[in-house]
């Protein structure tokens, strides 16, 4: 099966993982992605040596692509990444704002000589602002956007346990090459887009801020939910946290009358809607967890799955790699086949193909002949 962007060219000069995130969605998709890397290669390769000696970063990222090395100050490294431009359909970079220009590139003369690329820039504050030239990275935007101050419990921010920020960039800038290829494709021109990851994580933070700015500011709360009660974590009598989540007063009804068998407690005052329990949230919640310390998991999850409540276990790492609804993919790399999570969407139909994760420099002389031969 053809796949959707089979015969596109995408060159990307990239590191870390933002970058990294929408050139690799490309790649999965059918284009052909050149990753260009530094001599001593996207220090995303050091960040860990947990996979048979590579990163786990760089193995989850970079799957699908060719990898040549380059330095763009070299007279033949520049005139190769000049042919590549030429060819290519779409250039990705996440260098910090300026640093392209300096080296000689700047965006805008990219896009007047190249009138079918499609360029994407990720940076961390944008190209203009006040913050433009500041260092970026994940957990930095993070305390930055008021995303930490609404993670964690009452007594302290938290990181949000992956790289959120990065991933949000990643995927925006994904979307946005799609919609750029779509509109190429009814014009014959390319286009200049700009993602920045401190927008990106604003626009996820649209909820919090607009309650903060109508007088009523989101507090931490840990594995619970701010705005509904019951939403939260319960302990059973042997010691398994399990969550709960009940969206409407006609769950709390059913909830009350089918798991905590006390329909009472649906027409009483204090519990009937959302906002009363949300207020009365230690009665509510310890109404609710008096019933799962009385009962084991197993008693517990089968009253639960039998009222249709919705409920989850709070897994570590080790229960998701164990977990029976995991699928897997296998993709292969320089030490050996590595046996990672599918993608979250699938194609009915379609056996999924992935490409190798690239050595560093594995396709560097290939390439070279190609473009400049």
């Amino acid at each position: 099966m053809v796949k959707p962007l089979e015969g596109l060219l995408v060159v990307s000069l990239e590191q870390a993982v933002a970058a990294p995130m929408a050139s690799r969605r490309l790649a999965d998709a059918g284009a052909r992605v050149i990753k260009l890397e530094r001599p001593d290669g996207d220090f995303a390769r050091g960040y860990d040596a947990v996979v048979n000696g590579l990163s786990s970063y760089f193995v989850w990222l970079n799957r699908g692509k060719e990898s040549v090395v380059v330095d763009l100050s070299n007279a033949e490294d520049r005139a190769l990444f000049e042919a590549m431009l030429t060819r290519a359909d779409v250039f990705i970079q996440n260098l910090k704002p300026g640093a392209l220009a300096r080296l000689g590139y700047p965006i805008e003369e990219l896009t007047k000589r190249h009138e079918r690329l499609i360029v994407c820039s990720i940076s961390g504050y944008g190209d203009t602002g006040p913050y433009a030239d500041r260092k970026a990275y994940d957990l930095l935007i993070q305390a930055e956007s008021g995303l930490s101050s609404v993670t964690g419990g009452p007594e302290a921010p938290a990181r949000v346990g992956v790289s959120v920020v990065d991933i949000a960039a990643g995927m925006n800038a994904y979307e946005a090459i799609l919609e750029a290829l779509i509109a190429r494709g009814r014009t014959g021109r390319g286009a200049d887009i700009r993602v920045s990851m401190f927008d990106c994580m604003a626009e996820w933070m649209t909820v919090p801020l607009l309650q903060g700015e109508n007088g009523f500011p989101p507090k931490r709360a840990g594995l619970a939910h701010v705005s509904i009660s019951p939403y939260g974590v319960f302990q059973t009598a042997d010691g398994v946290p399990i969550l709960i989540s009940i969206q409407s007063d006609r769950e709390w009804a059913k909830l009350c009358r089918e798991v905590l068998e006390k329909p009472e407690l649906a027409t009483d005052p204090r519990f009937a809607t959302n906002v009363a329990r949300v207020k009365n949230r230690p009665e509510t919640d310890g109404t609710v967890a008096a019933w799962f310390a009385a009962r084991d998991h197993e008693s517990a999850i089968t009253r639960l799955a039998a009222a249709d409540i919705a409920f989850a276990r709070v897994n570590d790492v080790y229960g998701l790699s164990a977990h029976p609804q995991l699928r897997r993919i296998t993709v292969g790399t320089e030490k050996g086949a590595v046996y990672m999570p599918a993608p979250g969407a699938q194609l009915v139909g379609a056996t999924p193909e992935f490409g190798a994760v690239p050595a560093l420099g594995e396709h560097t002389e290939a390439v070279r002949r190609e473009f400049l031969e």
